[in-house]
């Protein structure tokens, strides 16, 4: 057995070592806790459009992306019977694929499923000033918006992260969940008004009907705007110049002459648009310079 003496030394290496392994613990917590504020403001850094709407709880992803491969599908097979699907060795196909692969690496942080997606790019001959991309990833462009706009890659790029933009924050899922709910409320609200009054349900049922498609055209207005702010983080970190919305817009402004005023449209006007890219700017300017510089 050891002496009095050797207790108390023990006793005093004991707290001593707890105390070093607590300040150990305590200065790696810190640095951890250091790192992870420094990863979230990486994480952070760019455009700031809050989370994806709860109405996307409302319909399954996996049932959204499935329909959307369908009608995607249906698409190019239409295109080609009308000899309208660029060939894979189109110059204007392959434009439109590279800048796709540049823009894909920075899709899964604002939605992690998109590791998952199948992308696809492709091209179809129209005069249509259009493009869109699909849940999962499924890219069509027209030749008209190629065409009549003269886009540039950076033009380009703005037009195909803004249409990833969609799909990545899951807007027709959210369009089809709020749908549920305004069309439901809409018709419930017609029938109690038509009780109330007696007057022709037809009537109130239909009054209750334009309602709810403003409240969508609304909601609409809102995706598109995030979708602007989304596609120039996206494209800014992919190493395209974000100041390309601006020019992109202001052509389409010139092409859209005539289009309903902002209020009854599903997009924003262009200067709106405008407007809030430019405000943006400050925030995607210095992931374009680091890009630009590490490219």
């Amino acid at each position: 057995m050891g002496e009095p003496g050797d207790v108390v030394v023990s006793a005093a290496r004991y707290r001593h070592s707890r105390i070093a392994r607590h300040w150990v613990a305590t200065t790696l917590a810190l640095v951890l806790a250091c790192f992870t504020a420094t990863v979230f403001a990486q994480e952070r850094e760019g455009v700031n459009v809050g989370r994806r709407s709860a109405f996307t709880n409302l319909v399954p992803a996996q049932e959204v992306e499935k329909m959307a491969g369908q009608q995607y599908k249906q698409v190019l097979q239409q295109a080609d019977s009308k000899n309208a699907l660029a060939p894979p060795n189109s110059e204007e196909l392959k434009r439109l694929r590279t800048v796709a692969q540049r823009l894909i690496p920075f899709a899964t942080p604002w939605n992690e499923r998109a590791s998952l997606w199948q992308w696809e790019v492709n091209l179809i001959a129209s005069k249509q000033i259009n493009a869109y991309c699909m849940p999962g990833g499924k890219i069509a462009f027209y030749t008209g918006i190629l065409r009549n706009l003269q886009l540039t890659d950076d033009e380009t790029a703005m037009v195909m992260g803004h249409e990833m933009a969609h799909a990545l924050r899951e807007h027709a899922r959210e369009r089809m969940g709020k749908s549920t709910v305004t069309t439901g409320a809409a018709r419930l609200g017609g029938a109690l008004l038509s009780g109330w009054l007696g007057i022709d349900p037809n009537l109130t049922d239909m009054v209750a009907q334009q309602g709810a498609n403003l409240l969508n055209l609304k909601f609409s207005r809102e995706d598109e705007s995030e979708a602007d702010l989304v596609g120039m983080e996206i494209a800014a970190r992919a190493g395209f110049d974000p100041r390309a919305g601006i020019s992109l817009w202001e052509k389409m402004g010139a092409a859209n002459k005539g289009a309903p005023p902002q209020w009854l449209s599903t997009h924003p006007a262009s200067g709106t648009r405008i407007a809030d890219m430019q405000a943006a700017l400050p925030d995607v300017m210095p992931l374009y310079e680091r890009s630009k510089s590490a490219r």
